[in-house]
This record gives structure tokens, sequence and C-alpha cells, in this order.
């Protein structure tokens, strides 16, 4: 059995999106995107809750591919406070509801990267995976041409989800 590699330089855009001189060496990509006092719409919070919300991410895998974090930045699962970690898997299975409702997919992935080693490319701030798939969804563009193949802007999606987030 041979190992596929996928690359995703591409997620280096995102995390590096906000110039140094605008970003406090504290805050991450997505406090940065709270504190903007851009309405929901132009940032794709999905859903916001007391101590979590919900956003699209920007250079998703896969049109649905959605965020779940707590406004806190905390790297370590350990360092949530337990209001943020029962609103965190609240709104887990609340985002894994809208992805079914909104794309009847084949199956979802739900997982986080918790630190560098792991693969996490804002690893002060945790945050969980949700996205839908299906069974041909292998999206190898990624791999070959160094693209996406997503058909759906984010906009687009971003109503999609909000309209089926349950209340």
């Amino acid at each position: 059995m041979t190992l596929d590699r996928l690359w995703a330089g591409w997620r280096s855009e995102y995390i590096e999106s906000v110039s140094a001189e605008k970003r406090d060496a504290r805050s991450s990509v997505f406090t940065l995107i709270l504190e903007s006092g851009l309405p929901d719409d132009e940032t794709h919070i999905v859903w916001r809750g007391s101590t979590v919300f919900a956003i699209l991410n920007r250079f998703p895998y896969i049109s649905g591919h959605v965020l779940v974090m707590p406004y806190r930045e905390v790297a370590d699962l350990e360092s949530l406070r337990d209001d943020e970690r029962d609103e965190l898997w609240s709104a887990v299975s609340a985002c894994v509801t809208a992805i079914k409702a909104a794309y009847s997919p084949d199956g979802l992935n739900v997982g986080m990267n918790l630190g560098s080693a792991a693969g996490a490319g804002v690893p002060g701030h945790l945050h969980v995976h949700v996205m839908p798939r299906w069974g041909a969804d292998s999206n190898f563009m990624t791999s070959v041409a160094e693209t996406r193949v997503l058909p759906e802007a984010l906009p687009v999606t971003w109503q999609k989800l909000r309209a089926a987030w349950p209340v």
C-alpha cells in the first residue's frame, strides 16, 4: 500500500493574510476577524454562541468546511473552561446537523489538529474542523494542480449553513 501525500501549501496564505504590522503577536487570525467589526456575512461567521463561534474555512478543503472554536484563544483542549468545552461540543453537534441538512453528504470529517507538529495552522487558537464528505470527493486537483475545485462561492455556503443551523 502506498502513502498518498496531500499538499496544502495554500493554507499559509490564509494564516499570513493579516500583515505583521496589523497583527499583535498574541492574536490569532480568528481573533482579528472577530475584532474587525465586519458583519458575519463578510467574515463568514455562521453562528455565534456565548463562548464559541463557527466560521467557514476561508480556504476550505471542500464546500461546507466549518471551523468551530472558542472566542478565547486557547491552544490546549484541557485549557478550556467547562462552559467553553460544553458549548464547543454542542456547537460541533449543531454544525454536523446543519451540514447534513444543507448538503446531504455521505459522511463527515470532525477533528482537531492540536499543536504545530499535529498540523495546526493556527496552533494558539484551537478549532474543530467539520466538513461534509462524499464517496467520490477525492479532490485530486489539489494534488496534481495545486488547485481546489469548489462548486460554490463562500457566500453561498454561508447562506446555506446559516439557514440550516439549528436554533
